[in-house]
């Protein structure tokens, strides 16, 4: 997992094109109370209304949480739940410029009625409307100047009618023709129209249907048939409780079991799963990578209720926690420890390890630990070579969160994040300062009085 932590240190803001079906999910919450005297049905007493883009504008708003940026390629209604959802998504930061208005069609509105944190019912305002000719040609004019603004597209395939098979074809073949790549969430049991993808990732009950195989069949056949048949480099299946199965052209399989801390909702997880994987791709991690970080994004998605976003700041915190063993931070993984920071409290505390374990700085530790249980204690170790066995005895601490090494890294963190206190230990005894560049001046000071003459 050190590695993982490591990757998110590649994450920059890339921009991808998200073409698809968007739609308007409604959250009706409140309390169940009795039973209705018209029929043996629950009463929903409404506490309170929720509306958030769904399908295509769930991605869009995960990846704007991934640090994207996007453009939302679709169409909405001449109606309010339209105006709802381009007013959210540009609220978001994305652009809308390209979702386009069409006349005679309703914008498809999910409504899901929620009591004591359960789904009870769904209520859904939709109709499947093929996309128009004059729609299509229009996007397809849209489309080469996007391309050439982006580093990857997906497609959110929610089976709505926009996404036709001669629209799929063209929008894979353009990107193709610049070399960017192309990855797919699927609709239906014919994968064959997204044929020369990048990726396509389908949920396991779609993939078994796309390969026209029983449900007993190895997973292995199925990913077979599928790579054979749609022509793609690589297919991700998640597989719900069982996690994810990555398959590439060369018969290779990958497992990554599912890490969540509870279930309480999977809706909206093949888009988080979408999204992560989208961002892995455009800034060029290994997809097993990528498939391994969507893995730990979608099982945190699933312990919220409706559709969740998971932003870098709470992966990287979740990371950590699978890698509590390594407390250890260079410039490699300094990104991840920056993420999970951001909005905590922490204070630093620089010493050097040539002085050793003592009963002086022990001490020191243990106050400084005590002081706020909310407040994360990060150690800073001030040697350039410092002592591998002390730092392995700081880390198995309980009170130290965190060790920071190298006089760079401590300076990168602080830049971005500013701790709320600083301490330093000299002669055994705990100094407090002002500013963690008192410690850094120290440690310049120490450094440069260390050099012969």
């Amino acid at each position: 997992m050190v590695k993982l932590s490591g990757m998110l240190s590649r994450f920059s803001p890339v921009r991808v094109l998200v073409i698809g079906d968007f739609m308007l999910d409604t959250y009706t919450t409140g309390k169940v109370k009795r039973i209705s005297p018209e029929a043996p049905v629950s009463v929903l007493h409404v506490q309170k209304e929720e509306s958030l883009p769904g399908g295509a504008g769930n991605v869009v708003l995960n990846l704007v949480s991934l640090g994207a940026k996007v453009i939302a390629v679709g169409r909405v209604g001449y109606d309010v739940a339209g105006e709802e959802l381009r007013d959210s998504l540009e609220r978001e930061g994305a652009d809308i410029e390209n979702l386009i208005l069409q006349k005679g069609y309703k914008t498809p509105v999910k409504n899901r009625l929620i009591a004591d944190a359960q789904q009870i019912l769904r209520v859904d305002f939709e109709t499947v409307t093929p996309i128009p000719e004059q729609i299509e040609e229009e996007v397809l004019e849209r489309l080469p100047p996007l391309m050439d603004k982006v580093q990857i597209v997906a497609l959110s395939d929610y089976g709505k009618g926009f996404l036709s098979r001669s629209l799929l074809q063209k929008v894979i073949e353009m990107a193709t023709a610049k070399g960017i790549p192309v990855i797919v969430d699927p609709k239906g049991d014919d994968f064959s129209k997204y044929y020369g993808a990048t990726v396509i990732k389908p949920n396991l009950t779609e993939a078994y249907a796309a390969a026209k195989l029983p449900s007993e069949a190895p997973l292995d056949q199925v990913a077979s048939v599928i790579l054979q048949n749609c022509g793609v480099e690589m297919l991700i299946i998640t597989r719900s409780e069982a996690g994810i199965s990555l398959f590439n052209k060369a018969g290779q399989r990958f497992d990554f079991p599912v890490r969540s801390k509870e279930v309480k909702d999977v809706t909206g997880a093949g888009d988080t799963v979408l999204s992560m994987i989208s961002v892995a791709i455009a800034n060029k991690l290994d997809i097993k990578y990528g498939a391994q970080l969507a893995n730990i994004a979608a099982g945190m998605a699933i312990e919220r209720l409706g559709c969740a976003r998971i932003n870098l700041s709470e992966m990287a915190e979740r990371l950590l926690e699978y890698d509590v063993e390594n407390k250890i931070f260079d410039e490699e993984h300094l990104f991840a420890l920056q993420q999970a920071l951001k909005g905590k409290r922490y204070t630093v505390l620089g010493l050097d390890s040539s002085r050793g374990m003592s009963t002086a700085l022990f001490r020191s530790i243990r106050k400084l630990a005590s002081r706020d249980l909310e407040k994360k204690l990060i150690v800073y170790v001030r040697d350039n070579d410092p002592d591998a066995e002390f730092v392995s005895l700081l880390s198995s601490l309980a009170e130290v969160d965190f060790i920071v090494l190298q006089c760079e890294s401590l300076k990168n963190l602080c830049d971005i994040i500013h701790p709320h206190q600083v301490f330093i230990m000299e002669e055994d005894k705990l100094v407090a300062l002002d500013h963690a560049t008192a410690l850094l001046s120290r440690v310049r000071d120490s450094l440069n009085s260390s050099v012969p003459a």
